[in-house]
C-alpha cells in the first residue's frame, strides 16, 4: 500500500508538471496562429476527456492514487508533446 507521503509528494508533483504545460500552452498562444487554434481545441477535447474519465474511475470506486495517476500520464505526455 502506497504512503500517505507518497501519495501528496505525487500530488505536488503533478501540480508542478501541469504549471509546466500550462506555461508551453501559453507561450504557444502568444505566438498565434494555426498552431495556437489547434492546440486550443485539443486542450479543450483533453479536458473534457479527462475530467469525465477521472469521474468514472472515481465512481467505480478506484482510488485517489489510481485517479491522480492516470491525470499524471495525460500531463506527462503532453508536457512531452509540448517540449518537441
Amino acid at each position: 500500500m502506497r504512503s500517505y507521503f507518497s501519495f501528496w509528494t505525487d500530488v505536488a508533483t503533478a501540480t508542478v508538471e501541469a504549471q509546466q504545460v500550462v506555461a508551453m500552452r501559453m507561450l504557444k498562444f502568444a505566438a498565434g496562429g494555426p498552431a495556437a487554434n489547434a492546440e486550443a481545441a485539443l486542450m479543450i477535447n483533453e479536458k473534457i476527456a479527462a475530467g469525465q474519465k477521472a469521474a468514472l474511475q472515481a465512481m467505480t470506486g478506484a482510488s485517489p492514487a489510481k485517479v491522480l495517476r492516470s491525470i499524471r500520464t495525460t500531463v506527462r505526455a503532453n508536457r512531452r508533446r509540448l517540449a518537441r
